[in-house]
């Protein structure tokens, strides 16, 4: 076996050069006999669209991602120019709401009609994320929110 580096990072070549050059030693479980239930391992394939909502103080960011493949299907934000210049701010619930209504708009462009959302752990479903959440569920976008 080659040397480990710094950084974890193993310069060789395989016996079929699959991986050339480095790569990046994969984490091995602390407990390999874990159970993973049906659930766990084909909720990526079941629903597949995640809803990301990104709020600050000074503006909203929310997109629709696959889970799978980790690509953005459809992204809305009120930093964005052609937002900017309509709404009267760019943080509060009404900001929220019209984010909800474009992003809907975007992801039926993209044929996306479904997604899930879960809150992160130190976010509450109230008020601006529910506003957002409410804004998709009624411009056509079936989202289901799971919480813990």
């Amino acid at each position: 076996m080659a040397p480990r580096s710094f950084f974890g990072v193993e310069d060789f070549l395989d016996d079929d050069n699959s991986r050339p050059y480095t790569y990046q030693k994969g984490k091995k479980s602390k407990n390999p006999n874990k159970h993973i239930s049906f659930k766990q391992r084909t909720i990526a394939y079941m629903e597949p669209f995640t809803l990301d909502v990104f709020i600050s103080k000074r503006f909203v960011s929310a997109s629709l991602t696959h889970r799978v493949t980790s690509k953005q299907v459809a992204v809305a934000g009120t930093n964005s120019k052609d937002i900017k210049a309509v709404l009267r701010s760019r943080s509060d619930i009404p900001a929220c709401i019209a984010i909800g209504r474009i992003l809907a708009e975007r992801a039926k462009e993209a044929d996306v009609y479904t997604g899930s959302y879960t809150p992160r752990d130190r976010d509450k479903f109230e008020g601006k994320i529910r506003a957002l959440v409410q804004s998709l569920i009624d411009n056509g976008i079936d989202i289901k929110v799971y919480l813990d």
